[in-house]
């Protein structure tokens, strides 16, 4: 049964103290930083609604600024390739690769790219990819896919990363003392090993957080220099975008940028903010000689112009994650999606509106409402969760759960219904106690709640 499968997940990772306590540690520093980066802005409050205009605009707008997108970007020698799936997407990939002979791949961070599965496709005809955030390089090692947006491997801790770097190094035939778990030791295995695949990369594959219209740019935030690495060394450079994440002007990049860095890290500004446009000119001293832009649809299409249109706003921040008690709880695997936590909870399902398991995915929530006071555009989450399960629920619920729900509605929309729960609460606490032994999901919701005095 589909519902049962995220349960199992969750049960799996609220009995894994290790996992849990990974994840409250590092979802702790990056909700407590975040408020703090939002107030150096002299009023966060005006940005963020001008931030959340800007992507109302530009998804409304889809269409004619990805148009102007395409047409600068031919104006200064890239190529662009519009993918109406992922199947389509690998496969121009895949074709780049072999046609250009290819035998290593140096991988950016991409979400994109893992929505697609390119790290398979491109495996599967002879292609090694390496990945070089390191995040994703700790995964990649691990064999897992990203827990997290911005932190792929949030639910490692430096003792589990010295264990994967000591098994690597063994596995490669090196010689010498096991990596430390001492962070700087872990670096300088990470940098010396990567420094390789940057070396013999004939293809460089990267994300887009944003594109700029205007000019035919792309617009790659990062903290590590790999994404930078990435884009100079190799011969060629593709960038995989999701058709959304576009902006027109830069004054509108100017806009994103500072809310994007301090939604996800806290930082005023990632340590790199690189600006690609085109592929290396006469007189540039590095550079790729070509440049693909791989603008993928996979579904996006479809939810422009319903009433779920305002999920595509979202520009990969992360921050709903942090705050929300269900992610911080169980970690990005329990979803089994490449987008977990709330952001994923619904945008899962709307891309993959026919499988059972992504559309159990809307009652992974508490409807707290965290993630839509911590998101920078301002995303109804919470509203849409509600929305998905009404859309996705099994018949009409059963009749109890039908009448129940009916009844809850009258008692918290009306003065007549409201005022009852006044008399209900006197004598809640001993109902509720008793109602907690209920089969199905009356007990499972009362088991963790209590009626106020």
């Amino acid at each position: 049964m589909a519902e049962a499968a995220f349960k199992a997940r969750a049960h799996g990772a609220l009995n894994d103290d290790h996992l849990r306590g990974a994840l409250r540690t590092a979802t702790d520093v990056l909700g407590m930083m975040r408020p703090v980066s939002l107030q150096d802005l002299a009023d966060p409050d005006a940005v963020r609604d001008t931030a959340r205009t800007i992507r109302k605009r530009m998804v409304a707008d889809l269409p004619r600024v990805l148009d102007r997108f395409v047409e600068n970007v031919d104006a200064v020698g890239g190529t662009v390739f519009r993918a109406a799936n992922g199947d389509a997407a690998v496969a121009y990939i895949v074709g780049i690769a072999q046609q250009r002979g290819a035998r290593v791949v140096a991988k950016g961070k991409s979400m994109a790219s893992e929505e697609i599965h390119l790290n398979a496709g491109l495996e599967a005809a002879g292609v090694t990819v390496v990945e070089t955030d390191l995040g994703e390089f700790i995964i990649q090692l691990a064999g897992e896919t990203p827990s997290h947006i911005i932190a792929p491997a949030i639910h490692k801790t430096r003792y589990d990363v010295a264990e994967l770097f000591t098994a690597d190094a063994a596995a490669r035939g090196e010689t010498g003392a096991p990596v430390a778990p001492d962070i700087p030791a872990e670096f300088a295995y990470a940098r010396s090993r990567l420094r390789e695949a940057f070396l013999e990369a004939d293809i460089g594959v990267t994300g887009v957080n944003f594109a700029v219209a205007e000019t035919g740019s792309i617009c790659l935030v990062e903290n590590e220099g790999n994404g930078r690495m990435c884009t100079t060394l190799p011969r060629v450079h593709i960038a995989v975008m999701g058709m959304e994440r576009i902006v027109e002007t830069w004054d509108e990049l100017d806009v994103m940028l500072n809310v994007l860095a301090r939604s996800a890290t806290g930082q005023p500004l990632s340590v790199y903010t690189n600006i690609l446009t085109g592929p290396r000119r006469v007189d540039d001293v590095d550079g790729p000689e070509e440049l693909h832009v791989v603008i993928l649809d996979n579904g996006r299409s479809a939810i422009r112009g319903t009433k779920f249109e305002d999920v595509l706003d979202c520009i990969r921040c992360g921050a709903c994650l942090n705050v929300c008690p269900v992610y911080r709880n169980v970690g990005g695997h329990a979803y089994n999606a490449v987008y977990s936590g709330p952001i994923g909870a619904v945008l899962t399902p709307l891309l993959r509106p026919d499988d059972p398991e992504a559309r159990e995915l809307s009652q992974a929530s508490s409807l707290c409402g965290a993630c839509w006071e911590a998101c920078p555009v301002r995303i109804p989450l919470h509203e849409m969760l509600l929305d998905l399960r009404a859309r996705d629920a099994p018949g009409d619920g059963g009749a109890t759960r039908r009448i129940g729900f009916s009844l809850w509605s009258w008692l918290w929309s009306t003065r007549a219904g409201f005022v009852a729960t006044k008399v209900a609460s006197r004598v809640g606490r001993r109902v509720g106690r008793r109602a907690r032994r209920a089969p199905g999901w009356a007990g499972a919701w009362l088991s963790t709640r209590e009626a106020p005095k």
